[in-house]
């Protein structure tokens, strides 16, 4: 009896390395470059596990690291300019996920709002990730991985206000539209148009092409997705891989030099600073 429990323990305590391993291989450090505070938000995909939150403050400078399991999808972003109702409940000027508290609770962000989308452990073994404004945007954000063995593992992002530059049709300002810009309408959104949503007869990649607003976007952020086929430039892989999120991520740093950016102008960070 003594062999046989001089066996088993250690043969347990390798297979419970092994079940946490499993269940937390990656992790998102998320950071906040903002001089003001942000909301992150995460959401988990279908038929994937649920993460040990769905939302936070995260204040100007600080970071909070999240674990992951290792095949998890779904996205995460920031929900800017929150607070409580007269009513208590919590609610955010963009990207807010409707659930009335910190937490979004399975809640996605209400465009318009910059999207970072994950696929963990995909196929082949690589990790899918990019940065999405197909759904408008409302902060700067920087995708990097570290530590990865396989894939590309390229940042990705969008570095660059696009608040006080974005077309008058998408504008989101406060103040019922007069004051400061806040975030970008997707032209989707703002026009309900099948050709700019890539749907009905322009659900194809064939009749669904670029447009002159999705460009706006494209020729600001090269890296990020600027309308629902925008496949080719805008996915990247990486296999083992954890993951640093920077929201308004600052100018000149190693992404500008590792050549992130194609201009010295383009590492310009944005306003909300």
């Amino acid at each position: 009896m003594d062999r046989l429990l001089v066996i088993t323990i250690p043969v347990l305590s390798l297979l419970a390395l092994s079940l946490l391993s499993e269940v937390h291989s990656t992790s998102f450090k998320i950071v906040n470059k903002c001089r003001r505070t942000v909301w992150p938000g995460l959401l988990s995909g279908a038929n994937t596990a649920q993460l040990p939150t769905t939302g936070f403050a995260l204040p100007s400078g600080a970071s909070r690291t999240v674990p992951l399991p290792r095949s998890w999808s779904g996205r995460i972003w920031g929900r800017t300019l929150c607070g409580h109702d007269s009513q208590g409940r919590f609610a955010c000027v963009t990207a807010d996920c409707g659930s009335g508290k910190l937490e979004c609770a399975g809640g996605g962000a209400k465009p318009p709002a910059t999207l970072a989308e994950f696929t963990l452990n995909g196929a082949g073994g690589l990790d899918f990730y990019d940065v999405s404004l197909v759904d408008g945007y409302n902060l700067p954000m920087l995708v990097v991985a570290r530590g990865g063995k396989g894939g590309g593992c390229s940042a990705t992002g969008c570095l660059v206000d696009l608040n006080g530059a974005c077309p008058a049709q998408l504008r989101v300002a406060t103040g019922n539209g007069t004051g400061r810009g806040v975030a970008c309408r997707s032209a989707c959104e703002a026009f309900g148009d099948p050709q700019y949503c890539c749907s009905g007869a322009y659900s194809t990649p064939d009749t669904c092409q670029p447009s002159a607003y999705s460009l706006f976007f494209k020729n600001a952020c090269p890296r990020s997705y600027s309308y629902a086929y925008d496949d080719k430039t805008s996915t990247y892989t990486c296999a083992g891989a954890d993951y640093i999120i920077i929201f308004c991520p600052l100018p000149y740093t190693r992404s500008c030099s590792s050549g992130f950016h194609t201009s010295k102008s383009s590492c310009v960070s944005g306003q909300f600073r």
